[in-house]
């Protein structure tokens, strides 16, 4: 009976999701958010262990009216909730209930939680206009996607992972995503944003250091059991896993970058570039092959829109400087072209694992095997033996998306993609509103890129985090643009890069609009812990890229 009520949960979930993002009316809405607070609970209730549910129910009462409380703080001072956010993303609380433990973002989902209560109040006294479609362009495609992984769980062959799946990722990020988009815009908030992430990086950087100077890890003895067989010395610092070390040090290199590529001032200059050298000096230690390619992408792309065509010419050079680089270290060189293992050993075994993964989904094109199925369903295809093979875990998002949802959910996830960069990229000026919506843009594309070689896309609560923020900043007005005139020396004259930036824009817009030269819509007003998913297991069982490893038994560990 549990069962059959997780999936009725699964989809009630998905679907309320669904309705609050795109839905016009705020009734409308309040049904959704009904229905995605209905849908957790039972999910909830599923994956609560047996003879514990007492207990873990007094817990969420306690937790929730908290949670109001926080809520109360939420609504007198707004732009607290992506500050405390950001403060959540690494805070991990290692639970265990019964025979059943996991390494819980707790505080975030206390802060999704405020979130929703503040939402629920908006909207039912509606106290002042609220927008809606908050996401903007993003809106239908994740809804659509949403709505879809939530009626996969009908056909799942891995329920446990389907409801965890759902429960502690798409609702609650998605409601996050959401309420973050709902904020005004503030100019001091996004430099207060900007200087934590900073700070933060900073402090875990210099752990990361502290850890490989004394080799000494904290609280993940699977990375020290690793490091005794690797050639190289990992560290984690704060984080369960190597790669989810490097991978928010990689947003904040992104985020400094951006800041001394347009900043001004001399001492923005010196000081970004100094933050950038310390964050980097954390990441190397990290040695996260993904963190380091999402981090090059990200540098492209921030490249690109400094110096156009100029930016796109270094970053074809720095490409081939890496490659001769990497090729120079001889365990590559020997991975690469030695004993014919080639790009599948230098990857640590994930070549294999992406193939058969689409072998997988060309197996079951139509509706996939289900969320959270991937992992089950592999081992079948490959006749892996026991009860959750560690070398059945996926690392790549695109095919696990495929195989878990078929074709329709893969194309509705490159519209979700599509639709997050242009959200962010078409909006990019010389102002504040534009540099936040590249950072946000550059985030979202560095974590879609470390998705291809560590499956944790919609794990990620900064993945749905900077979707928000960009919607925020997208909603500000540009700056108008001085045109040169026909006349003399008194004619007005565009700021340098101006024109190269304008260009760029309308190339998005067009793309965007269907051909079509049409400026960005503004929002409409209204009237009215994962089980840990063995990221870092090669599939030939050796260890690489993220070389935590935990029980299989144990709910989800955040990415």
């Amino acid at each position: 009976m549990t069962a059959e009520l997780a999936r009725a949960g699964g989809v009630l979930g998905a679907v309320g999701l669904a309705v609050l993002i795109v839905a016009p009316a705020r009734l409308q809405r309040l049904a959704g958010l009904g229905a995605w607070a209905l849908g957790a609970l039972l999910l909830a209730v599923y994956l609560a262990p047996d003879g514990h549910r007492p207990l873990l129910a007094a817990a969420a009462v306690l937790g929730l009216a908290l949670a109001a409380g926080l809520a109360a703080i939420f609504r007198r001072w707004p732009w607290l909730l992506p500050l405390v956010t950001l403060a959540c993303v690494p805070a991990r609380i290692h639970v265990t209930v019964g025979s059943t433990e996991a390494n819980l973002l707790v505080p975030l989902y206390g802060v999704v939680a405020a979130a929703a209560f503040l939402l629920a109040w908006d909207l039912w006294h509606a106290t002042r206009p609220a927008i809606t479609r908050e996401l903007a362009v993003v809106s239908w495609p994740l809804a659509a996607f949403a709505a879809w992984a939530g009626f996969s769980i009908l056909w799942t062959g891995d329920l446990r992972q389907g409801a965890i799946d759902l429960l502690f990722f798409y609702l609650p990020f998605g409601l996050l995503a959401v309420s973050l988009a709902r904020l005004e815009w503030h100019r001091l908030w996004a430099l207060v944003l900007l200087a934590e992430v900073t700070a933060m990086a900073l402090v875990f950087a210099a752990i990361g250091i502290y850890q490989y100077e004394t080799r000494d890890i904290f609280w993940n003895p699977k990375v020290e059991i690793s490091n005794a067989y690797a050639p190289f010395y990992r560290v984690n610092s704060v984080f369960w896993d190597p790669s989810i070390y490097g991978r928010f040090l990689v947003v904040a290199i992104l985020a400094c970058l951006v800041a001394v590529l347009f900043g001004r001032d001399r001492r923005l200059l010196i000081g970004g570039t100094v933050a950038i050298a310390a964050i980097w000096a954390g990441l190397f230690f990290s040695y996260s092959q993904s963190s380091f390619a999402a981090l090059v992408v990200g540098v492209v792309l921030a490249s690109i829109f400094a110096w156009g065509r100029r930016g796109v010419a270094i970053a074809a050079v720095a490409a081939v400087v890496v490659a001769v680089g990497a090729l120079a270290v001889p365990n590559v060189r020997h991975d690469v072209f030695g004993n014919g293992r080639g790009l599948n050993s230098a990857s640590g075994g994930r070549g294999k694992l992406v193939r058969k993964g689409a072998e997988l989904a060309v197996h079951h094109p139509v509706a996939g095997v289900g969320v959270g199925g991937f992992k089950r369903a592999y081992a079948q295809l490959t006749h892996l033996k026991g009860r959750e093979p560690k070398a059945a875990a996926s690392h790549n998002t695109p095919v696990t998306v495929a195989a878990e949802t078929g074709l329709p959910g893969l194309a509705l996830y490159a519209w979700f993609l599509v639709s997050g960069l242009l959200l962010a990229f078409r909006r990019f000026a010389r102002d504040l509103p534009g540099l936040t919506a590249l950072v946000c843009g550059l985030v979202f594309a560095s974590i879609a890129v470390h998705s291809l070689f560590y499956n944790a896309f919609f794990e990620d609560p900064t993945a749905w985090a900077v979707l928000g923020l960009a919607a925020v900043a997208a909603r500000q007005p540009k700056a108008p643009i001085a045109v040169p005139s026909s006349g003399g020396a008194g004619s007005a004259r565009a700021p340098v890069g101006t024109d190269r930036s304008t260009r760029l824009r309308s190339l998005l817009n067009r793309f965007s609009a269907g051909g079509r030269d049409e400026p960005p819509q503004p929002a409409q007003l209204d009237r009215e812990v994962e089980p840990e998913r063995e990221q870092d297991q090669r599939v030939d069982g050796a260890q690489q890229d993220g070389a935590g490893q935990r029980d299989i038994e144990r709910l989800p560990e955040h990415r």
